[in-house]
């Protein structure tokens, strides 16, 4: 790993777990002193996040870590939907019986979660769910760019919708009917509970 990637990797992962919030602006030279390298990796990396959209350069200001909120957070679950929805649909006639065992002990585990108020592990485990079900439907490309679109907006752990008992309620339930549609081979039915599940967490986001 080149110090330029090093650095683009701790960034990302800051950003993606909101350890530098929306409107955090990032020197470079403090940047460089926090990681331990000198200013150039940094600005390669910088440029990376920029093309990634994940920060913006303001005159006088520098670069500031994007503040992804409106629409652009009501665009980054339309893309979700999409791509989630269209990887489900063609998990459907993909999956072995082994893929299906292994998210549905996924999908017990949260059961198991929410029943014991364990609440702060459900996140974790659905983004298993979903990334695992992103590989089986797209294995060549959908799943590599599905990871790319969820980095794009990271969510504070606080602000996680499964801390909320009752909704985490509603979401295992349209994980069930996923499910179901897999196991029925039902790339129609899966495409379109996973599109209705996307944008009902996307719902409770902006509304």
């Amino acid at each position: 790993m080149s110090k330029a990637d090093y650095v683009y990797s701790v960034l990302l992962e800051e950003i993606r777990t909101a350890r530098l919030p929306g409107g955090t602006a990032l020197r470079a030279a403090a940047v460089a002193e926090r990681l331990g390298v000198s200013v150039t990796p940094v600005r390669e990396a910088l440029r990376r996040l920029e093309q990634d959209r994940l920060i913006s350069y303001e005159p006088h200001h520098g670069a500031t870590v994007a503040d992804l909120t409106g629409e652009a957070l009501e665009e980054f679950y339309g893309v979700r939907a999409v791509l989630e929805g269209y990887a489900a649909r063609r998990a459907a006639t993909r999956l072995t019986p082994a893929d299906l065992e292994r998210l549905r002990a996924l999908h017990e585990s949260m059961r198991a979660d929410l029943a014991a108020g364990r609440l702060e592990a459900l996140g974790g485990r659905s983004e298993q769910l979903h990334l695992a079900l992103a590989d089986i439907g797209g294995p060549a490309f959908l799943g590599r760019q599905i990871r790319a679109v969820r980095d794009t907006v990271p969510v504070r752990p606080g602000d996680s919708l499964w801390l909320d008992p009752a909704l985490a309620a509603d979401l295992l339930e349209a994980h069930e009917r996923l499910l179901a549609a897999l196991e029925a081979g039902d790339g129609a039915a899966a495409e379109r509970v996973m599109v209705e599940h996307v944008e009902q967490g996307g719902a409770h986001r902006t509304g």
